[in-house]
């Protein structure tokens, strides 16, 4: 072989066509010795080693984009949040499902692409065709307790593998998988009815996220005889206050539950009125945070229960996967959450 011929051919990506003049053969020919000839087309013995030598001697890999096209496929997952920023930073409420989903995908052998234009776009990614960037990745990963819902029904309905993070029955054809927020919140409420808490308030946010919904739900059915009140705050830091604080106290309730969301607004709200009180939990009274503490947070452990955010994202790539073999999903669309005793809820006080 012409060794000019070889160190030309070294200067960039080998090709095909240049390990077919080196061996002395067709492209055609060196397509189906490095492809693995699944066709089973007769190669001579000598001829396949020549290829072979040719691509070895050049240092050619095939070009992974190249193989995708022709398999009609990326090997790319998608990631969509529906907030006003990526949530890249560590502290935000959705990164450890990032980090699960990132570890799973790595053990399936696909790459990931995070749509990052809902950053600068409205946090709902409202307007026509404004997902359908995400055909870029065979498959997405959409998450967000606030999604435009007609654009994701049209491009599941037009056949596109997508499922959400976190629960979605408004849109029947969208597969979801979501923390088991219902039953986590009813866990927390007997806990405290164990304690002897008789009045209990659990303040929200005030939006329709099904996050919420579910909570909301899950506490009324299990407060059952105690005297259970829900306050939805559209400012939880202006509503939620030292005076309304003492004005709870002084009717008798003994036990405050929040949420979390991605600001964690009422949490802090309520740990703010807390401390302006001059009163510490649980001595004087208890708290409880349905969901993960933030991390900028420096307090005691809350009492509640922490949401499997990791498994929550593996367990989302493992269904989406499974839409991209076989079509189907054959998962559990609630993952349990555990308890969390924490330090922030005990007996309840003499009144």
């Amino acid at each position: 072989m012409d060794e000019r011929g070889v160190a030309k051919a070294r200067r960039g990506r080998p090709r095909q066509a240049e390990v077919a003049r080196l061996a002395g053969v067709s492209q055609t020919t060196v397509s189906l010795v490095l492809s693995g000839n699944k066709q089973g087309i007769a190669l001579h013995p000598d001829t396949r080693a020549r290829v072979e030598q040719a691509a070895r001697q050049l240092g050619y890999v095939p070009d992974p984009a190249a193989q995708r096209l022709a398999a009609a496929r990326n090997d790319l997952l998608g990631v969509f949040s529906f907030t006003a920023t990526f949530p890249t930073d560590v502290a935000h409420s959705y990164y450890p499902i990032l980090v699960g989903v990132e570890k799973e995908a790595v053990a399936r052998g696909y790459d990931l692409v995070l749509f990052t234009g809902s950053s600068s776009a409205p946090p709902q990614g409202d307007g026509a065709g404004s997902l359908d960037r995400v055909r870029l990745a065979d498959g997405c990963l959409f998450l967000g307790r606030h999604v435009p819902a007609e654009e994701l029904r049209r491009l599941v309905e037009q056949g596109y593998p997508a499922v959400h993070i976190g629960r979605r029955d408004e849109l029947e054809s969208l597969v979801w998988v979501g923390a088991d927020y219902a039953e986590a919140t009813a866990e927390v409420v007997r806990r405290l009815a164990g304690l002897g808490h008789r009045r209990m308030v659990l303040v929200c946010e005030q939006d329709e996220a099904l996050a919420s919904t579910d909570r909301e739900r899950g506490f009324r059915a299990a407060v059952g005889a105690a005297d259970g009140s829900v306050l939805r705050a559209a400012e939880p830091a202006v509503e939620i206050t030292v005076e309304w604080l003492r004005a709870q106290l002084a009717a008798g309730v003994t036990a405050f539950v929040a949420e979390e969301t991605d600001t964690c607004a009422a949490w802090r709200a309520l740990l703010k009125a807390v401390e302006e009180a001059q009163l510490t939990a649980p001595e004087d009274l208890s708290l409880a945070l349905l969901g993960s503490p933030p991390t900028d947070m420096a307090h005691p452990e809350p009492t509640g229960f922490s949401i499997p955010k990791a498994e929550l994202g593996a367990a989302a790539v493992r269904t989406l996967t499974a839409l991209l073999t076989s079509g189907a999903a054959d998962y559990s669309p609630l993952v349990p959450c555990e308890f969390r005793p924490g330090h922030t809820a005990g007996p309840a006080p003499a009144t």
